[in-house]
């Protein structure tokens, strides 16, 4: 059985000291040995941005996509292969600004993949620019010195009013937690987000560990709070305005992408043969000549 150290390599993260991402990037690796997973059977697609960079980090199969498209190539591997453990993975600007439309369509496709965003409110390999997550009226003096006059996206409440099976938010800051909730989001069949707040600690001096310890809500301390309900779980989120950790919501009931798929099989295709005989070819020629 694989173990943590399985899913390490030699290469060593250039964050900066103190990002968040280095959490993430231990508890993703934490849980896909707890499940029992083997490197060679497990896939991470990463876009553009300080967290694109985790796929080269973590001893699997690995593809950087460009800005925003992690999604579709992740979509993409799982389709050819539905025996691997997919993981998407990126930040809120690559997630939910150039990559916001791929996010929607990969929640109402329900499909078996697991999508990991860090989200630290800011542009961080930019030098920090705003992102669609960071609050209304936020000021970086250095790359955003105006107040900032869009209004602020909340991830949860877009993956739940969507349709989404399966959503969770934790804390860089909590590893325990969050590697729980890494590790429910995999093992769930369908598509699931877990939504990381990820400080940058060198652009964004606003939303810093210390902030969002004090200004999320941890679930895990609600008794009696039900995952099972969707509008209990979107009047929490818009409640607390998305600042929650812990399981937000699950739901069971819905079947994968892949098994709706008529004639798609259980062998994944890049254990087919799909060597095309002469005749068959011949008869889809006929049909367009």
């Amino acid at each position: 059985m694989a173990t943590v150290q399985d899913f390490r390599n030699k290469v060593t993260p250039n964050w900066c000291p103190g990002c968040g991402d280095f959490a993430v990037q231990s508890a993703i690796q934490r849980a896909l040995a707890e499940i029992g997973a083997e490197p060679q059977n497990v896939a991470v697609v990463s876009g553009i941005g300080c967290s694109g960079r985790i796929s080269g980090y973590i001893n699997s199969y690995g593809f950087h996509a460009i800005h925003g498209r992690s999604l579709p190539v992740a979509q993409g591997i799982k389709l050819a292969n539905r025996n691997l453990t997919v993981l998407a993975s990126g930040g809120d600007g690559d997630g939910f600004g150039i990559g916001l439309n791929h996010f929607m369509h990969a929640v109402r496709r329900n499909m078996n993949i697991t999508y990991i965003v860090m989200d630290n409110a800011i542009y961080g390999l930019t030098k920090g620019q705003t992102s669609p997550t960071s609050a209304h009226g936020f000021i970086n003096e250095k790359k955003s010195p105006l107040p900032n006059i869009e209004h602020q996206l909340i991830p949860s409440a877009v993956a739940l009013g969507a349709g989404i099976t399966f959503l969770a938010q934790s804390q860089s800051s909590n590893i325990k937690q969050l590697t729980r909730v890494i590790k429910e989001a995999i093992q769930h069949k369908g598509f699931s987000l877990v939504n990381v707040f990820s400080p940058c600690v060198t652009f964004n001096k606003v939303n810093t560990y210390e902030w969002y310890k004090e200004n999320c809500l941890d679930l895990d301390t609600v008794e009696g709070y039900d995952a099972s309900d969707r509008s209990k779980a979107m009047a929490k989120v818009q409640e607390n305005q998305g600042m929650l950790t812990g399981l937000i919501f699950k739901d069971d009931t819905a079947p994968p992408y892949e098994e709706l798929i008529q004639g798609y099989k259980e062998e994944a295709i890049t254990g087919q043969d799909l060597t095309l005989s002469r005749e068959l070819f011949d008869q889809c020629l006929a049909e367009f000549a």
